[in-house]
């Protein structure tokens, strides 16, 4: 594909993606802040199959570079997800696992 294509198909995917998690209300975030975090497992195996892929340097430092970020996305929301799910815990089963 072009490169002009390109960048104009990750503008549009930006806008609708900006209008779309704008209109979602406070109470599906968590279960849609979960569902993203798998999303971005995909966007990591996507970025390791371009990676691998490529054949200039510059090109395999880029590929490093966004498996590098997909990973703190990945690790850091699932981290939150886990973080935010431990609220809704009930005091005796909290007991039961300090056992």
């Amino acid at each position: 594909m072009h490169p002009f294509i390109l960048v104009i198909l990750f503008i549009v995917c930006a806008l609708i993606g900006y209008k779309v998690i704008t209109n979602v209300p406070s109470l599906l975030h968590t279960p849609l802040m979960t569902a993203m975090n798998a999303l971005a497992g995909i966007a990591l195996l996507g970025a390791l199959t371009c990676t691998a892929m490529a054949v200039y340097t510059a090109n395999q430092i880029l590929g490093y570079i966004g498996i590098f970020l997909a990973m703190v996305n990945v690790v850091g929301g699932f981290g939150l997800s886990h973080r935010m799910l431990k609220m809704f815990r009930h005091e005796e089963h909290e007991e039961v696992n300090n056992r």
